[in-house]
């Protein structure tokens, strides 16, 4: 492992949050005025700023001809994203969104707490899981039976902040710097693959620069297109259509409001945010083949099929099951289409508390938590792609006791997916079963007064990085309830959800992090012999 690598990238990551940090400050100071945007972003962009700065000049080489390896870049990405979260963190703690250091009356025990709610909420933005711990017995800004809306009392420059995290995660924060990355070091598309989501990356463009900013330009077209539909067609103010045009496209759910667009109590609102929740979660290369009129491929892939129908007979099932409760026609429909939307791409937006409607409903919106939407697309869950796979491999596994010897190949899209990758398809699946069996184990001691369904929904929402579950901790309530090491714990899954496990697990394989001589002694001795050629050509030359 190539230590100054890590380093490099690590590196580019806090300098690239400066970006960020400072719109924030600005936008801060104008809303909030200059002592609170002082206050809660100066120490973050001199933090950033100095141990970025100091990690590039650790992560300096003077050989870059040699090209990023894959585990190298899978290793880099996980490491910046914990270092983003920390300091994304920081403005919450600062700010005064949660008992801090500058915070009045604070205990050390308060700001302490404080702490990890900021950590948590920072993860929670920057993996889309959208789960908050924002209310009023956690926030100083907050007065119980005085505050009518917890969310809403916060500064506005870092509710904007906290939207702006969940917008970065949603496409990776690490995309920013693909394009410099990529020609610095080479093997770009070792990070991409590290860093998006779903089994493959399909490149949109010949070179991976150009892929890079046709997702961007993708991604900011939805976003911003979402902002003006919300502000002059459904009637949001610009504030509230700004930060929820953030919040959807990379299925975070984040919202200015406690009840979530239930406060806004609009058809046309909900309407809007239905069909750019649907898009978040469709492979971003059909928008892309869409863009270029390219219609048979799009009616082609059968993951987005299968995303259409799924969408279509949960939606359908669950507004009769609505309906058979006594809710009204309109309300039924939107209700459930926009819940369905909602929890199947992981957003975790909610109109309504579904934790009323029939227990057979919770059921299906559990599935939708595990499984989300399409492979390339912002939302988190296992993938479609790999669900129908895997059913794939089962079924052929089953039709192999009957005829042993028969040779049956899987296919998708109709091209034949090779061994490799299936092999990789049940590792990932097998890995994420028995990680959602230990969480559930490890949540249930530290959260020994939940019941069994909270404590598995908890499991399933932060791995699938969806935010709102079921139970104790359905959409009426925050996960503020949760003690330190529940909230902790539960931070380190979405990161293991974001990151589709294996990415983030790779840190703890002692592979690794091996010195390079040990882990390649071939390329130690490539190097050594390319070394004597250079001083006999040297030497030949002396003498001519």
């Amino acid at each position: 492992m190539r230590r100054d690598v890590l380093s490099l990238i690590v590196g580019w990551t806090m300098v690239a949050m400066l970006i960020p940090l400072s719109f924030s400050f600005l936008v801060t100071w104008w809303l909030d005025g200059l002592n609170t945007a002082a206050v809660a972003f100066l120490i973050p962009l001199v933090f950033s700023g100095l141990i970025g700065v100091a990690m590039l000049s650790i992560g300096v080489r003077s050989d870059t001809t040699e090209r990023l390896r894959d585990r190298e870049a899978f290793a880099a990405v996980a490491l910046a994203w914990p270092v983003a979260v920390l300091v994304g963190s920081l403005p919450f703690w600062l700010g005064g969104v949660f008992h801090g250091p500058f915070t009045d009356g604070s205990a050390m025990a308060d700001i302490a707490r404080g702490f990890v709610n900021s950590w948590f909420e920072s993860m929670s933005g920057f993996t889309t899981t959208g789960a908050t711990v924002i209310e009023h017995s956690m926030s100083p800004n907050c007065i119980p039976g005085t505050t009518p809306d917890c969310i809403n009392a916060q500064p506005k420059g870092i509710l904007i902040w906290r939207s702006l995290t969940q917008w970065l995660g949603g496409m990776g924060i690490i995309m920013l710097g693909l394009m410099l990355l990529s020609r610095v070091l080479g093997g770009g598309m070792a990070l991409a693959r590290a860093e998006l989501t779903g089994p493959s990356l399909s490149r949109l463009r010949p070179k991976l620069q150009e892929t890079a900013l046709a997702l961007w330009t993708i991604y900011i077209i939805l976003t911003a297109l979402e902002i003006i539909l919300l502000w002059s067609v459904g009637g949001m103010t610009m504030f509230d259509a700004f930060n929820h045009g953030l919040t959807t496209m990379p299925s975070g759910g984040f919202s200015t409001h406690d009840a979530s667009i239930a406060y806004y109590d609009s058809y046309i609102v909900e309407s809007i945010i239905i069909c750019f929740m649907f898009l978040a979660g469709v492979n971003f290369t059909l928008i892309w083949l869409a863009w270029e009129k390219q219609w048979d491929k799009v009616f082609a892939d059968q993951e987005g099929r299968s995303y259409v129908l799924v969408i279509v007979a949960t939606t359908l099932f669950v507004f009769l099951a609505l309906i058979s409760q006594g809710s009204n026609l309109s309300e039924g429909f939107f209700d459930s289409l926009f819940t369905v939307v909602s929890i199947g791409t992981s957003t975790g937006y909610t109109n309504s508390d579904y934790m009323l409607w029939p227990v057979v409903t919770h059921i299906f919106l559990f599935l939708l938590m595990i499984v989300g939407a399409c492979a390339g697309s912002t939302s988190g869950g296992l993938k479609l792609m790999r669900v129908k796979l895997g059913l794939k491999i089962a079924w052929r596994e089953i039709g192999r006791i009957v005829q042993p010897k028969r040779v049956v190949q899987i296919r998708m899209n109709n091209e034949v997916v090779d061994n490799e990758r299936l092999g990789l398809i049940v590792g990932m699946l097998f890995v994420w079963t028995g990680l959602f069996a230990i969480s559930c184990i490890i949540l249930a001691v530290t959260m020994p007064n939940s019941d069994f369904e909270s404590v598995v929904a908890v499991v399933a929402s932060a791995l699938g990085n969806t935010g709102p579950t079921l139970g104790d901790y359905g959409p009426s309530n925050t996960w503020a309830s949760m003690g330190t090491p529940s909230l902790l714990i539960t931070s380190v899954l979405m990161w293991f959800g974001r990151l589709e496990l294996m990415t983030a697990l790779l840190l703890l394989h002692p592979r690794t992090w091996a010195r390079e001589e040990r882990e390649a002694p071939d390329r130690a001795s490539v190097k050594l012999i390319r070394e004597l050629f250079e001083k006999m050509e040297d030497k030949s030359n002396e003498k001519d």
